[in-house]
Parts: structure tokens; sequence; C-alpha cells
């Protein structure tokens, strides 16, 4: 497959894979290190978080390009303004609302254990129920359910317990995590791997991967701050890159996925390399 030639669409989803940052993994490696509240720490939560909201924009203006492309009005640059303002005004019209409403949601049913849980996972398929009707990825609703219930990132606590709403989550995450990965693993065709202009991709992706990351923190004007760290802290792509990478499996044009087999083996590929070597990289630079 000649990948200089891939359409836009297929195009920009590959290196929207690499743009993510699994704030998931990174916070858990940097918990496990004792380096949370350290300035390194806090510098590689904040832009990995910011990284993955530019990161939605991108994804909705991708999937938004594949759709107008499969269409007889094709997807002008017009178009893709539109999907930008549709996916930013939609975030930051959330924002604004649980600035406003989170408090009074959680002061209503925080003294139910029960009653939270079930709020804020009804939340979180509602938003990504209203993502999908405007046009945009389901993912960015889900996003946008948990913003708009911890607009501060403080983490929301009922009334009666000192419990967030991510510890009660805990039980169905050790459930269903495990099933999402293995879920995408089982979405590769190991033949794919076996074609060298695949291997060829993902060794090529995993480079990059790498390098843009560490790149980036060459960024870091904090003083005390070290750049390497944040730099590594930043390479994991996990889950949110393989949400990624499947969306473009879903995606369609002209019939076909935006992400072929072979594509999307070596975008899993990379999301798998990228989050193993993070931990070890953290480590020996906490421990330089």
């Amino acid at each position: 497959m000649d990948y200089a030639s891939l359409p836009s669409p297929q195009a920009g989803m590959i290196p929207r894979a690499l743009t993510a940052t699994s704030v998931g993994i990174t916070v858990r490696v940097l918990k496990d290190l004792g380096i949370t509240q350290r300035p390194e720490g806090q510098t590689i939560i904040g832009a990995a978080i910011l990284d993955d909201v530019l990161g939605l924009i991108v994804l909705a203006v991708v999937a938004g390009s594949a759709t107008g492309a499969a269409s007889t009005d094709g997807c002008s640059i017009f178009a893709i303004a539109a999907i930008v303002l549709k996916a930013v005004g939609f975030l930051g019209g959330v924002v604004v609302l649980g600035h406003f409403v989170s408090a009074k949601i959680v002061r209503a049913v925080g003294h139910e254990h029960g009653m939270f849980l079930i709020v804020g996972v009804a939340l979180c398929f509602t938003f990504a129920y209203l993502a999908e009707l405007i046009g945009l990825a389901d993912i960015i609703g889900a996003f946008a359910a948990g913003v708009f219930l911890d607009p501060y990132g403080v983490g929301i606590r009922t009334r009666t317990a000192e419990v967030t709403l991510r510890e009660l989550l805990t039980p169905l995450t050790e459930v269903f995590v495990p099933l999402f990965f293995v879920l995408m693993g089982l979405q590769v065709d190991l033949r794919s791997l076996a074609d060298p202009s695949a291997l060829t991709l993902g060794g090529v992706l995993i480079v990059c991967a790498v390098i843009g990351k560490l790149a980036c923190g060459l960024g870091v004007v904090g003083r005390g701050v070290r750049r390497l760290s944040v730099g590594i802290g930043m390479v994991p792509r996990g889950e949110v890159g393989l949400i990624f990478a499947g969306i473009g499996t879903r995606v369609m044009l002209d019939g076909q996925p935006i992400l072929a087999q072979s594509v999307y083996s070596a975008v899993v590929l990379m999301v798998l390399l990228t989050t193993l070597i993070t931990p070890i990289g953290l480590r020996w630079v906490f421990r330089k």
C-alpha cells in the first residue's frame, strides 16, 4: 500500500492516533512512582488533558471530513470550519454548564453512592448520544460528561463519605477496561503484520511517536522541571490511541473503513510499544 497516496481522512486519522496521550496510564505510572504532586507530574497531567481536548477536536474534523467526502457536497474548508466550531462549542458549552449545574447535581444525589454512580454513567451515555446526534464522535460526548461533572478536575465527592466518582467507577473499570483491550487486540489481523509495509509503517509510527513527544518536552519553561521526564510522560498512547484507531475502522469512505487492516495493526503496534516503554523510561529518569 502506498501510504503517501492515502485520501485526507485516512491520512488524518494516523497522526490523530499519534497525537493522543493516555491520561489514565500516565496518572497511574506517576502515582506508582509517587511523583504526582511534583512539578513534572502536574505538568504531564495538565499537558495530557489539553492534548486530548485538542485531539478530540481533530478527531471531529477527520470523521466529519470522511462523512463530507462520501456525500455529494464533498468536504470544503467551510464544512471543516463548521465542524471545528461545533466541537469547540459543544465542549465549551458543557464546561460552562458544568460550573453552574454540577455542584447542584452532587448535592442532590451525593448522599447515595449508588445513585451517584448511576447519574454519572447515565450522563456519560447521554452526552455521548448528544455528540453523535450533532455529528460528533461519541467519545467527545463521554469526555464532555466527565468535564461536566467535574469542571475543576479536583475529584467530586459525596456528602457523607470521602469517595470520588472515579473510585465508585473502579469496579466497572476493572471489568470493562481489560475487555476493551482484548476487543481491540482481537481486531488485529496477525497476517497483516507479516506484510513488510505494515511492519515498516509500525516502526515509523513508533519512532515518530517517541521523538514527537520528547520534542514537546523541550517547550517546558518551568524552573526545576525536568524536560526529559515531561516528554517521556507524554509518550503513552494507551486506550486513547486505541479508541481513535477503532473509530477509524468504523468510519466508512466509499464503502471502506478509513483505516485499512494493515494500518490499524501498525497503529496498535505503536500504541503497545509506547505504553510499555513509558513506565521504564520514567523510572529511569527519576532514579537518575
